[in-house]
C-alpha cells in the first residue's frame, strides 16, 4: 500500500489521495469523466471564440460584400476548428506531434458531424412540427436536439479518429 503525506499545494498528476493519506490510482471511469469535462470546457470556450470570430469577420466584411456574413461564417469555422483542435490536442486528449495529420482528421470529424446534422435537421423539425403549437419554434428545438448528438458524435470522433494515436502508451526505444 502506497502512502503520501499530502501537503497543501502539492499535486499528484496520476494519483488521488484519500482522507487517510493512501495514494490510489485514478479509475478508468474517473479518467474518462475528466476527459469529457475537459472536452466540454474546451467546446464552451470554442463556441465563444467561434462566435466572436464570426461577429468580427461579419463586421469587417459586410461593408465590402453583399453576403459578407457567408464568407465570415466560413472563415470563423476555419479559425474555430483550428482553435478547438489545439484545445483538444493539448488539454483534452494530450497527444504529441502529428499536428497536420491530426488537424486534417479533426476537420474530417467536424465535416462528418456537419453533414449528419444537416441531414437530421429536416427529419427532426418534421417530427417536432407534428406537435401542436411548435410550428415556428420547431427549427430551434430541432437544432438544440441535433446539437447534443453532434457533440457526442464529435467527442467519439475526436477520441477515436482525430487523436487516436494519443490514447496509446508510447513505447521506449530499445
Amino acid at each position: 500500500m502506497l502512502t503520501h503525506n499530502h501537503q497543501p499545494g502539492s499535486h499528484l498528476s496520476s494519483a488521488a489521495v484519500s482522507a487517510a493519506g493512501v495514494v490510489t490510482a485514478p479509475t478508468e471511469k474517473s479518467q474518462r469523466t475528466f476527459t469529457l469535462v475537459r472536452y466540454l470546457a474546451v467546446g464552451a470556450c470554442n463556441t465563444i471564440f467561434g462566435y466572436g470570430c464570426f461577429a468580427l469577420f461579419t463586421l469587417l466584411l459586410s461593408p465590402f460584400l453583399s453576403y459578407g456574413y457567408v464568407l465570415a461564417s466560413l472563415l470563423a469555422n476555419l479559425f474555430s476548428i483550428t482553435f478547438a483542435f489545439f484545445g483538444y490536442k493539448w488539454f483534452v486528449f494530450k497527444t504529441h506531434g502529428n499536428y497536420l495529420k491530426e488537424w486534417i482528421r479533426c476537420v474530417g470529424v467536424y465535416a462528418g458531424s456537419m453533414i449528419l446534422s444537416a441531414a437530421a435537421l429536416p427529419f427532426v423539425v418534421g417530427v417536432i412540427r407534428r406537435q401542436p403549437g411548435h410550428d415556428r419554434s420547431a427549427p430551434y428545438i430541432a437544432g438544440a436536439i441535433v446539437l447534443v448528438f453532434a457533440i457526442v458524435f464529435s467527442f467519439f470522433g475526436h477520441r477515436h479518429i482525430s487523436f487516436a494515436n494519443g490514447n496509446q502508451t508510447p513505447q521506449s526505444a530499445p
